[in-house]
């Protein structure tokens, strides 16, 4: 019941609004004209129905900034966009594993086999999968965030929002020219430039370029660089060719290469400590220094850290062939490679290291044709080809004899949990490895021999591997049925044929630990034979038998160690939406939609049960969402002050949610989940001098059925908002601009299982502590300006979270698996200064 009550409030909520815009417009709009005009709030266009409209004008909740208005921010990427969009959140672990949450649900998993639920597009063309979607944003004209299921408009992978990045294209009518450079705290590096330049008549090139680098913010106590650095290339070249008013032709290929020193996976059980000696070396926090160690001989020697590169072509065509029929065509190429090693357990112990060797190339082409002829109906329809080659490789390494102690409780050497561990060479010692494999049920005159075996370096890999061939439908169509009333609705029909692989190998002889764990596995008759084989010398690399099998620890090897086996799967659907939307003035509308949105099925493949046995390959029925939105928009006091509005509720079916089994993530059906919420942006010039913005958004997300019944989505606070504006203060021969933003969310949870102790039962340690959760907190950054009135230079100072709030940004991760949860600390303040140049 109080979820109703809840239910109802954010609908009267949302009404009251509604019903306000609705009232003031005829009121205020008079007054507004008969006013004297201030500075009115910058107006942009979007194209989120696929055709140029005032935003007043998108009949579903839409945030639109513009290029200029984001740099102004000091804005660079997904994560801090994601703070002055309602319902939307990006957690930013690494480039190469970003998480996009929009109205409560994420997509952030690196399965190739999965599909995304936020689509991520570059100039129309989606970038969706993780590993290839966290792009830097520079040299924008605007981006756009579209809420709610946008199938129709955007394809498949939209099942609950799209962003849509919308780069500067190459002008063909003159010399344009910028550069900008920043340095600060950190050794914070930045240089961005671009260069327009007309070539002949009717065509144009531009080139333009942003470089950062960062030291790392979380100190290495153990030497080398420090954690969570940055270090980004990103380049774009564009040309342009407009022969005559009825054809234009875009080229623009895009490069980016990210490289760091590593995330900071970091355990708060355990204190930073010299693996050595067993010296005590910093504090547990998360923000604080780490002592991350990673195994010797992992992957040919990789140390922590990504390399991860991210390139693609794209051509645009539009040709007008007449008044009102356009055909645009968009043709992509696009790939991504991306290697990412890190330290999974995050103690000073090298326990587990992991590492995430990512590709994935695709092709698309999409024809769509466009009528407006200014009347009453205005249409488009088009057909798409996708086409996506993807693996994720997976290698870990173990150290047996300490993960011996961790599975035993006893990684502090003793019951009781000291916050700190012993030196490395003190768990290849009899003293504590004969009494732990005592207690595991060893029988006595096998614990030597078991012991000397265990190895300090066992590495064992997973591969998954998909295809993919889509094919769309779709069309969409609005009528006017009045000069203020108008109803469209669209649908989109999607076919999909899918191989997915799987292979996993031992890649340097059978698991000792694992071996040992799967004791209970073979038959009573040939437990002393088996045992008699493990403790022989040399039984990780013994011959593998019937009797004596090639047993990993984490995952079993699939046939000839190694081989991949695939399935494949035929899917195919509809999507739709139907929307009604009023104009109360040319500057006031409300609106209401309803959409059914779907992510298509899922071949979740996993390890087999046995070594040398077929993989377990699982048909994840289709997740489908309806959803039902009303909202209102208007800009009042002559365009000065825009206010936005919406309200909506999903009902979701077949939610796909991930559940970890070990240090695995496998793909399953949650069942039901619901999701409410509200969300109203606002942006007020004031005067000449003064402009006020702020966001706000309610989401309540919760499961319904299943295990997780009554739990809150991952990555998905209640609560979110931010506030900001903009005093500019006249001085002789310029100003000075003033630009304090604070935002703010509430407390969240980053596993869907809430870090519940009763629904982490399948790991190989249980973890009894509830703390995988941040509270609430808020950050506060500034800016201030300074430009000369008749110059092309300015200068601005910045500081991020200005109060070095604390805070970290994820928990739990691969090592909540061996009961070692890790946590991912949030940036502490940064400040600097920019100069920027344009010509």
């Amino acid at each position: 019941m109080a979820d109703r009550r809840n239910f109802r409030m954010t609908l009267l909520g949302a009404t009251a609004l509604v019903a306000a815009c609705a009232g003031a417009t005829g009121a205020m709009a008079q007054d507004a004209r008969d006013a004297q005009a201030a500075t009115s709030v910058d107006d942009i266009v979007v194209t989120a129905q696929l055709r140029a409209q005032d935003p007043i004008e998108v009949p579903f909740a839409l945030t639109a900034y513009s290029g200029s208005f984001l740099a102004d921010l000091g804005v660079q990427d997904f994560e801090q966009l994601s703070a002055f969009v309602p319902g939307f959140l990006v957690q930013n672990q690494s480039p190469n594993n970003p998480g996009f949450v929009m109205r409560g649900i994420t997509s952030d998993s690196g399965d190739s086999t999965v599909e995304p639920r936020v689509s991520v597009f570059q100039d129309g063309v989606s970038i969706s999968k993780s590993r290839g979607s966290f792009v830097e944003l520079f040299d924008i004209e605007r981006v756009e965030v579209a809420k709610g299921p946008q199938s129709t408009l955007y394809g498949r992978g939209a099942l609950i929002g799209a962003v849509n990045i919308i780069q500067n294209r190459a002008d063909i009518d003159g010399l344009d020219a910028a550069a900008r450079a920043g340095f600060g705290s950190e050794d914070y590096r930045m240089v961005e430039l671009m260069l327009n330049a007309p070539i002949g008549d009717g065509a144009a090139i531009r080139f333009a370029t942003r470089m950062k680098t960062r030291d790392g913010y979380v100190d290495n106590l153990t030497g080398g660089p420090d954690h969570d650095s940055v270090d980004t290339r990103a380049y774009r070249l564009s040309g342009a060719f407009e022969p005559n008013d009825a054809l234009r032709i875009d080229i623009i290929g895009n490069y980016q290469a990210d490289a760091s020193a590593g995330t900071s996976f970091k355990s708060r059980a355990y204190l930073p400590q010299d693996a050595t000696t067993g010296a005590v070396l910093g504090t547990s926090e998360p923000w604080t220094g780490a002592a991350l160690t990673p195994g010797g001989n992992f992957d040919g020697g990789k140390s922590l850290g990504l390399d991860r590169e991210v390139y693609g072509v794209t051509g645009l065509v539009r040709y007008d062939l007449s008044d009102s029929l356009t055909l645009n065509a968009t043709t992509a190429w696009r790939r991504f490679d991306s290697y990412e090693t890190f330290d999974a357990d995050g103690i000073s112990l090298p326990l587990l290291t992991a590492a995430e060797d990512a590709e994935g190339e695709q092709w698309s082409q999409e024809l769509r044709l466009n009528y407006d002829s200014g009347g009453r109906v205005s249409a488009f329809v088009g057909a798409g080809y996708f086409r996506e080659e993807g693996a994720q490789r997976v290698p870990v390494e173990f150290d047996e004899r300490v993960a011996l102690a961790q599975f035993a409780g006893y990684l502090d050497g003793s019951p009781a949990s000291l916050n700190t561990t012993l030196p490395l060479a003190a768990y290849g010692s009899p003293a504590l490895l004969y009494p732990l494999l005592a207690g595991f049920g060893v029988p006595a005159p096998f614990i030597p021999g078991i012991a000397a075996n265990l190895k300090p370096s066992h590495i064992e890999t997973a591969t998954n591997a998909s295809e993919l061939e889509s094919f769309d439908l779709f069309g969409d169509v609005t009528f006017r049925v009045t000069d203020r009333l108008e109803l469209a609705a669209g649908v989109r029909y999607t076919h999909d044929d899918k191989t997915s692989g799987y292979a996993a190998s031992i890649d340097n002889g059978r698991s000792v630990l694992g071996s040992l764990l799967a004791l209970g596995a073979i038959p009573p008759a040939g437990q002393l034979a088996y045992l008699t084989a493990l403790a022989t010398p040399g039984a990780a690399n013994a011959p593998v038998t019937a009797a004596f099998p090639l047993f990993g620890l984490t995952f079993q090897p699939t046939a000839g160690n190694g081989s991949t086996v695939t399935r494949d799967l035929e899917d195919d659907g509809f999507t739709w939406r139907a929307t009604a939307r009023y104009a109360l003035s040319d500057d006031a509308s409300v609106y209401a939609n309803y959409a059914r949105g779907r992510r298509p099925k899922v071949l979740a493949a996993s390890a087999p049960a046995a070594p040398f046995a077929a993989p377990r390959f699982t048909e994840v029925d289709a997740e489908q969402v309806d959803s039902y939105e009303v909202g209102a928009k208007a800009a009042l006091l002559d365009r000065r002050l825009r206010l936005d509005g919406a309200v909506y509720a999903y009902t979701y079916e077949n939610f796909q949610t991930t559940v970890q089994q070990g240090t695995v993530f496998v793909t399953t059906n949650a069942g039901k989940a619901e999701s409410y919420g509200f969300e109203g942006q606002a942006n007020w010039s004031v005067n000449d001098w003064f402009e006020l913005f702020g966001t706000y958004g309610y989401n309540h997300s919760r499961f319904k059925a299943g295990i997780y019944e009554g739990n809150h989505f991952r990555l998905s606070p209640d609560n979110r908002a931010s506030v900001g504006l903009v005093w500019t203060i006249p001085v002789g021969g310029g100003a000075f601009e003033i630009q304090p933003t604070y935002t703010w969310q509430s407390e969240v949870f980053f596993d869907d299982n809430n870090d519940r102790t009763d629904l982490q039962t399948r790991n190989f340690v249980a973890d009894a502590a509830v703390d995988e959760v941040q509270e609430a907190y808020g950050l506060l950054n500034l800016r201030v300006r300074y430009a000369p009135g008749s110059q092309n230079w300015a200068v601005e100072a910045f500081a991020d979270n200005l109060t070095d709030e604390t805070y970290f940004k994820d928990a739990g991760n691969t090592g909540d698996g061996l009961g070692l949860p890790t946590f991912i600390a949030g940036a502490p303040r940064m400040y600097g200064l920019n100069l920027s140049l344009r010509y």
